[in-house]
């Protein structure tokens, strides 16, 4: 026994060891994979189209259009206050029951209820930016609002009625997969949408940039087209009145007309049981502090956001390289921080990737404040600028995503969601339509500093969730 402890092991046995490591090797390439086989599924396929229809509409109105508005004189005041067409993106809980329950007519039987409302919003889209294109923003502004407004209200829309169809159209297993096609399908969108239309826009004007971004959005239509509309889940199958609250309100509104009550059930199992739902769940001082936090976390990304093209072309630099060294080069390191947020958070926590996303996004403005301090343009001080924010941007919606999710109840994920979403959107639409006035009375340099010390309240908000019992036995502690 004793020579079997002290005996070292010899040649004849090496063999059995290292078979043994080649199985599991192998075994663990089998899992990767087979893994991996889920990007083949067409459903994951068929969601980086539509991430890429989804994210198209985006930076073409909140960032491009300011590049264009500036070139043609439009002041910074007037093209922040603009950026409030936008607030369709927060407020789309209140017609996501439509979009949810109505079916249009002769669309919703022919495609179903997710797909017809996708294709409206994508014809929608469509027309909106050629409306755009026929615009003269320093002569005629109102007609630029108006194009604005409606192509954020479509594409709201399409993405309510997109999540829905994500959500309904594959299993749990699955839905890990769907989200980061639709991611990767997005971010190629915003390069699209901001280095592309910059591009043709230097190119050809900004007419045709836009008449070929409505172009694009048939990638979207034809998707539509071709994939299935998804059965819906038993839980999304239970009506309105199976709810407690709903039951009880019915059994004390008896005395009203039939349509008035069913139109209430809709709203309060809609709208209302989701809310009380969340602050059962977290007690009123938590959910007091985790709700202001989801509502100044993106203030620092939102107050610069349309002020930032407006700076570029104020500084000096030429649309060729906004959208070369800016969108290109920025965006691209947009994908790789969105990889490296993803694997942070994965062994960190979504904590650590809140604050990382805070800290990163302060530094980022700070550099935009250096840049904005140089005498001149600077090819160097631009990339590098741009690559620090994209990483915090991505790290920020990364950690945010995951923790939105975290947040939801099983009963009402899409819905509740929606509602944070739509919170931190408001919030940071509401801020952003100041920004305009505050660049114009501080200059760039100190509008830089203003926007990166936006992120101190959040901070502090995570150190005070931190202390609290509940928020390290809750997801925030893992991810």
């Amino acid at each position: 026994m004793s020579s079997i402890q002290t005996a070292r092991p010899g040649a004849a046995e090496r063999p059995e060891v290292d078979t043994g490591r080649h199985s599991g090797q192998t075994a663990g390439l089998q899992r990767w994979l087979a893994a991996a086989r889920v990007y083949r599924e067409p459903r994951v396929l068929a969601m980086l189209f539509l991430g890429f229809s989804s994210g198209l509409p985006f930076y073409l109105y909140f960032q491009t259009l300011s590049a264009w508005l500036r070139q043609s004189h439009v002041a910074l005041a007037t093209i922040g206050m603009l950026s409030w067409a936008g607030m369709f993106y927060s407020l789309k809980f209140v017609w996501s029951p439509v979009v949810d329950r109505w079916a249009l007519p002769g669309l919703t039987r022919w495609l179903g209820r997710r797909r017809s409302w996708m294709l409206l919003a994508q014809v929608g889209i469509g027309l909106s930016l050629l409306y755009l294109s026929t615009s003269r923003p320093g002569s005629h502004l109102a007609y630029v609002a108006l194009g604005s407004a409606c192509l954020t209200f479509f594409a709201a829309t399409q993405d309510i009625a997109m999540d829905a169809w994500r959500i309904e159209s594959a299993p749990d297993e699955m839905q890990g997969a769907m989200a980061a096609s639709y991611r990767l399908g997005y971010q190629v969108a915003l390069i699209t949408g901001s280095a592309g239309a910059l591009g043709l826009a230097a190119g050809l004007g900004w007419h045709a940039s836009y008449r070929v971004m409505a172009a694009l959005v048939l990638v979207g239509v034809v998707t539509t087209l071709l994939v299935r509309e998804p059965l819906p889940s038993a839980a999304g199958r239970k009506s309105a009145p199976s709810e407690a609250r709903v039951t009880a309100w019915l059994e004390r509104k008896a005395h009203w007309s039939a349509p008035l009550r069913h139109a209430g059930a809709k709203l309060i199992g809609a709208v209302v049981c989701p809310f009380v739902d969340f602050f059962e769940r977290q007690g009123l001082t938590s959910a007091i502090l985790v709700l202001l936090l989801v509502g100044t976390y993106h203030f620092t990304d939102y107050a610069m956001g349309s002020m930032i093209n407006p700076f570029y072309i104020d500084h000096g630099y030429t649309l060729a390289q906004i959208a070369t060294i800016v969108k290109i080069v920025g965006l691209s390191v947009g994908l790789f921080g969105t990889l490296l947020a993803g694997l942070l958070i994965a062994r960190y926590g979504i904590f650590v990737g809140l604050v990382l996303g805070s800290i990163l996004i302060m530094c980022s403005n700070l550099g935009f404040a250096l840049l904005a301090h140089t005498a001149g343009p600077t090819a160097l001080g631009l990339g590098l600028a741009n690559t620090l924010d994209n990483l915090a941007l991505a790290m920020q919606g990364m950690a945010l995503i995951a923790y939105l999710s975290s947040l939801t109840s099983p009963k009402y994920t899409a819905t509740q969601y929606a509602l944070f979403s739509s919170l931190y959107n408001l919030t940071g639409k509401t801020l952003e339509g100041t920004s305009g006035f505050v660049a114009h009375a501080i200059g760039y340099v100190h509008f830089f500093v203003y926007t990166a010390s936006l992120s101190i309240p959040p901070l502090l908000l995570l150190y005070w969730l931190s202390r609290r019992h509940d928020f390290h036995a809750g997801t925030l502690a893992s991810a």
